[in-house]
């Protein structure tokens, strides 16, 4: 996988074919992925073969901040879950530290986008991670880089 920038926009996948669905596991309510939520976002990932995760999702209205785009607080989460994922799938369960992210355009509601994440690096505990969301022309609308602790199980 490319590094994502978000001077950049990645290529899509040439085909979803090459995605390897992540499962998550046990049901649960985590606000991103948990199945369980009601509320919740209900993202499924897969992992590209470049290691990197995706999810193609449409987010609802109901998730706004302005008129037909999403609430930055919800940008914000769909960068954190893709770089958690990234994690998960590489056997690491991290919570976030730190994260930075770049509003670079408005991310619409009710239309597609592709979330992406990958890690960058690993030291001991700590992983840093990136993520970015495009839209269906694959511009990098909102881009963001984190710091991940590995928790202790």
């Amino acid at each position: 996988m490319k590094s994502i920038s978000p001077e950049t926009s990645n290529s899509q996948e040439s085909s979803n074919d090459l995605l390897e669905p992540l499962y998550h596991g046990a049901q649960n309510h985590c606000f991103g992925c948990g199945q369980a939520n009601p509320v919740g976002l209900k993202l499924e990932f897969s992992k590209s073969p470049q290691g990197a995760v995706v999810s193609h999702a449409t987010v609802s209205d109901n998730y706004e901040g302005p008129p037909g785009y999403l609430h930055g607080g919800i940008i914000a989460a769909l960068l954190d879950e893709a770089m958690s994922k990234a994690n998960r799938a590489q056997g690491v369960t991290a919570m976030t530290r730190q994260m930075q992210v770049e509003y670079l355009r408005p991310v619409p509601s009710n239309s597609p986008i592709r979330i992406e994440g990958k890690v960058t690096r690993s030291e001991g505990r700590k992983h840093w991670t990136e993520a970015c969301i495009q839209n269906a022309e694959g511009i990098v609308l909102a881009h963001a880089t984190g710091l991940f602790i590995a928790i202790r199980v």
